[in-house]
């Protein structure tokens, strides 16, 4: 038995998906090893669910380093019901809308709560159904990260009646099922059996099972009303009956047996289901279905700009938005990180994620030395997997804050020159290679807009109508006679200071009348580093009020 807390920890191993493969193959697992992950379709598809595609990617590149074969499935528990209206909703072109609003069917979705997400109509009427909309999206969002997982549908295993033998093995000994489950759950009684049918009437999930005949293979039930959280979703009162393929186990119980169907190895979890559905589930798996549980390993959620990541409250955001800021390695290193950790996902800060990335990178190539022999084994083990395939030579990464900064024209040449200037493109670089460099230029200056930050300005690019008083006009011409001597960011910063005392005028308002001259607004970046990096013609143009 595995403490899924102590999985993919220890000093033994730098990088935590090798410490993981170490706990399976203790096991002696059999090829293809199987590694699972899950999720209902109840929304937007957002990074979160990010935490079990990518971290079982890393485990399963792992494993077949070692010459393993390993199949990545991921559980779409579609069977579910829906049990609450979500606050917004995606298109398949991944724009995000209020649920509220003209292009979605509110009414699709409002009068199919307690339904399974297979049977609510697709609200965008793109899709067959609400379940296999937002499963699609997900599995584009695999496929943005590069991804390759197998999508399984809890919905078509029911159908097939591959749940049927568990099913029919657990009515059989409810009693069993309901004494154990009791342990964890203080809702179950004497009613409780493990099986919820679908009403025939209705269509929901609901059901108080009144009468199980195993010979003929059927349920006898009353349509009741289901408990959702806060709220109760009505039954309509039907009697009826039941196949043991109409309806679904409550998750204590399909969760163990979806380890039992697909020969589950390994799963990662959140603490929320190890502080739950794990130790019913592991009990379950052994002494009922009479198999080993997969390997487990805990991982802390993550949340988003401070705030928890839900669905169906509307604070996401998706692997495609996210990939409209940054390059799909850069995603997949945050991933790399300690699953153990709880992080927050911060858009404001993603330049900081950007670094750590750039920094892997130049350590792995050489180009930085590395902190420690545990630096030099997590850079060498896990820089091959966040990117596509490992380049012959180093990237040329143009820093993201200066990226960003260059987000502030439009003229590709400039950018060009602006990088060169700063030493960010080499003299020897080919047109790709430059090409490459700039593409992150789009993505910071996509950032600087979405957080307007301290680098959403435009360079203005044709001389903006000014009118400056006779010293800031001297003082000015002074900073430009310094400008052309001298090309360091953090020395004309001070000058602007000095030129301004000297001409005695208010820093701040010289600050201003070089932005207005720059910008053509009252603010923006440190002004100093900002012209070291502009073409220097062009700023001595600029400054000297001619062009």
């Amino acid at each position: 038995m595995y403490d899924p807390y102590a999985v993919g920890t220890g000093d033994q191993r730098a990088f935590w998906a090798d410490a993981v493969a170490d706990a399976i193959l203790a096991t002696e697992p059999e090829d293809p090893i199987v590694i699972k992950g899950g999720v209902s379709p109840s929304g937007v598809p957002h990074i979160g669910h990010f935490n079990e595609i990518l971290r079982s990617y890393f485990v399963a590149e792992a494993l077949r380093d070692r010459g393993r074969e390993v199949r990545q499935v991921f559980t779409t528990d579609d069977k579910d019901p829906l049990r609450k209206i979500p606050r917004t909703l995606a298109d398949l072109d991944w724009n995000i809308v209020d649920f509220g609003d003209d292009a979605v069917d509110s009414a699709a979705v409002g009068q199919n709560l307690g339904k399974p997400y297979t049977d609510i109509p697709d609200p965008f009427g793109c899709c067959d159904s609400y379940g296999e909309h937002f499963t699609t999206l997900l599995l584009e969002a695999a496929d943005l990260v590069d991804v390759p997982i197998e999508f399984v549908s809890n919905t078509e295993r029911y159908e097939d009646g591959e749940f049927e033998s568990i099913t029919r093995d657990l009515l059989s000994r409810a009693d069993e099922a309901r004494d154990l489950l009791s342990d964890y759950q203080d809702s179950v009684d004497a009613e409780y059996t493990p099986f919820t049918p679908q009403c025939a009437e209705c269509g929901k999930l609901t059901g108080e099972v009144t009468n199980v005949d195993l010979d003929a293979g059927e349920l006898e039930y009353t349509c009741t009303d289901l408990e959702a959280g806060d709220r109760t979703i009505q039954g309509c009162g039907h009697e009826g009956t039941a196949t043991l393929r109409a309806g679904k186990l409550p998750w204590r119980f399909e969760w163990p047996a979806q380890w039992d169907i697909l020969g589950v190895d390994f799963e990662p979890f959140g603490k929320d289901h190890a502080e739950g559905s794990w130790p019913s589930g592991e009990e379950i798996a052994r002494n009922l279905l009479d198999v080993d549980p997969p390997v487990p390993m805990v991982y802390e959620w993550f949340t988003l700009n401070g705030a928890a990541l839900s669905s169906s409250s509307g604070n996401v955001v998706t692997v495609a938005e996210v990939l409209e800021l940054l390059e799909p390695e850069v995603f997949r290193y945050f991933f790399v990180k300690n699953p153990r950790k709880q992080r927050d996902f911060s858009v404001e800060t993603l330049d900081q994620l950007v670094d750590e990335f750039d920094r892997l990178e130049r350590v792995y190539f050489g180009a930085v030395e590395p902190r420690d022999e545990t630096e030099a084994e997590l850079v060498e083990r896990a820089y091959p997997k966040v990117v596509d395939s490992v380049p012959q030579h180093q990237p040329i990464r143009i820093p993201y804050t200066f990226a960003a900064v260059l987000g502030m024209t439009d003229d590709p040449e400039l950018r060009e020159t602006m990088a060169r200037r700063e030493g960010h493109i080499p003299e020897d670089a080919t047109p790709e290679q430059v090409h490459a460099a700039l593409t992150r230029v789009e993505q910071a200056r996509a950032w600087a807009e979405r957080t307007d930050n301290e680098y959403n300005y435009r360079l203005a690019e044709a001389l903006p109508d000014v009118d400056f008083d006779e010293a800031t006009a001297a003082a000015l011409d002074d900073l430009a006679e310094f400008v052309a001597e001298h090309d360091d960011g953090e020395e004309i910063q001070g000058e602007i200071y000095e030129a301004a005392k000297r001409h005695e005028i208010e820093v701040s308002d010289f600050f201003g009348a070089g932005y207005r001259l720059f910008l053509d607004t009252d603010q923006g970046p440190r002004l100093g580093p900002f012209l070291a990096a502009l073409d220097e013609a062009f700023v001595l143009d600029r400054l000297r009020r001619e062009a």
